[in-house]
Parts: structure tokens; C-alpha cells; sequence
């Protein structure tokens, strides 16, 4: 599976922000989904040593949510964490994962943020222009906006306003877990992103294609280090 290359990876905090910005406006809310059979799920984990990480894209059937195919991927990162500006720091070694997938999905949830973005433009929009897919950001915890209390039972939800805008909804997917927050990535409008990460939801938090790819990518985070050639992937 191929990425379009739409900018320069080399750049400063400057210039990604302005990059950001200047793709923002080519993010897709509305939903161009068609039949969906497979469901990818990219997540990254950071190793002790800081810049190694490992990534783990995962491919599930849908609606079984059965496993098809896992792809990893460990390598160092090369630009600074900086909230914000996390796709520039993990977007090229998820990419470099999604080279390796045989066939491409027909949407992508990303454990990270959409729309929800001071600038709009989370990683899950990144990786929704790079690789032409309807995608949903699905992230743990709320990077801008606010929204009101939640009903404890599964499917409750909230809208995340962030200046005026709805950017996200809050979700419980779980009785007395904690919301994860659903956001536009790309392709996609969000009260189908909603609907559809409640039907990927099997009895835990989070999403099976994230919680899967969570999972694969944790397996070596703690004591992860450069291991020679194994590093450029499997």
C-alpha cells in the first residue's frame, strides 16, 4: 500500500505547523465510505531510549473483527515530541508499516486525534490525506475543547466544542470506563465515525482495530533498543 508524498518530512516545529495548516483544508467531512470488509488500526509505542519506537498496523475483517494481517515496523524518530505535532514525529514510520500491507483497507482508526487539533489537523487527518482512506481518529484523552457530563451507559456521548466548532464527540464505549474521544479524520463525518467505532467495540474501551494495534506495538516498548538491520522492519 502506497502514501502520497504531499511535503517534506525534514522540517522545523515552523514549518510543520504551516503545513499543517495549508492541508487542513483538504480534510474531507463527509462520508465517502463504501462497502467495508477490512478495518486497519495503526498505533506506535516509544521505547525507553526515546527516539526508537516500534509500530504496529493491524487489518481485522469487518464486522467480525477478526485478525487478517499485522504488519510491524521499529525505527528511530527523527523530529522532536511536540504536542501537536505528533504525526511529523510518528506519521513516516506508520507509513513506512502500511507499505507492507497487502491489500489496503477500506477505513483506518488511529489512536490519536482527528479534527479535535488546535490547527484541526491531527495525525488521523494526516494519515487520511497520505493514504487517500476514509479515517477516524480515536484518541484516549482530549487535546482542545470541552463538553459536558456523559451518561454512564455504553453509547453515551457528548459533543467536544472546541471555539464555537464541534470537533469531536466524547464516547463511552464501555459501563465505568473512561471516554475515548471520536474525531473526523478524513472521509468521513462524525456522526457515521461514531456509529462505526461503536460497532468495532467488542466489550472493552477501545476499539478492536486500535486495541489490537496498541497491544502489537506495546510488546517491545519497555526494553526496546537499536538492534542492527532488524530495525528497518519485518
Amino acid at each position: 500500500m502506497k502514501a502520497f508524498s504531499l511535503h517534506p518530512w525534514h522540517v522545523t516545529p515552523e514549518q510543520a505547523q504551516k503545513i499543517q495548516r495549508e492541508l487542513a483544508s483538504r480534510v474531507s467531512t463527509r462520508n465517502e465510505l463504501g462497502e467495508i470488509r477490512r478495518v486497519a488500526g495503526a498505533d506506535i509505542a516509544v521505547g525507553r531510549a526515546g527516539g526508537w519506537a516500534r509500530v504496529a498496523v493491524v487489518i481485522l475483517s469487518y464486522p467480525e473483527m477478526e485478525l487478517l494481517e499485522q504488519r510491524m515496523v521499529e525505527r528511530q524518530l527523527a523530529f522532536p515530541y511536540i504536542p501537536g505535532l505528533l504525526s511529523f514525529r510518528e506519521a513516516p514510520a506508520i507509513l513506512e508499516a502500511f507499505e507492507k500491507v497487502r491489500e489496503t483497507p477500506d477505513l483506518l482508526l488511529v489512536d490519536g486525534q482527528g479534527l479535535a487539533h488546535p490547527r484541526r489537523f491531527g495525525i488521523a487527518c494526516h494519515l487520511g490525506l497520505l493514504l487517500d482512506i476514509p479515517t477516524i481518529g480515536c484518541a484516549k484523552s482530549r487535546l482542545v475543547g470541552e463538553h459536558d457530563q456523559l451518561g454512564n451507559a455504553p453509547g453515551s456521548q457528548a459533543e467536544v466544542i472546541d471555539k464555537g466548532q464541534v470537533v469531536a464527540m466524547a464516547l463511552r464505549t464501555r459501563e465505568g470506563s473512561k471516554p475515548i474521544y471520536v474525531s473526523v479524520g478524513h472521509k468521513m463525518d462524525l456522526s457515521t465515525a461514531v456509529r462505526l467505532v461503536m460497532k468495532c467495540v467488542r466489550g472493552r474501551r477501545l476499539p478492536e482495530p486500535t486495541r489490537l494495534a496498541d497491544k502489537a506495538a506495546a510488546g517491545l516498548a519497555r526494553d526496546m533498543e537499536p538492534v542492527g538491520d532488524a530495525v528497518n522492519g519485518r
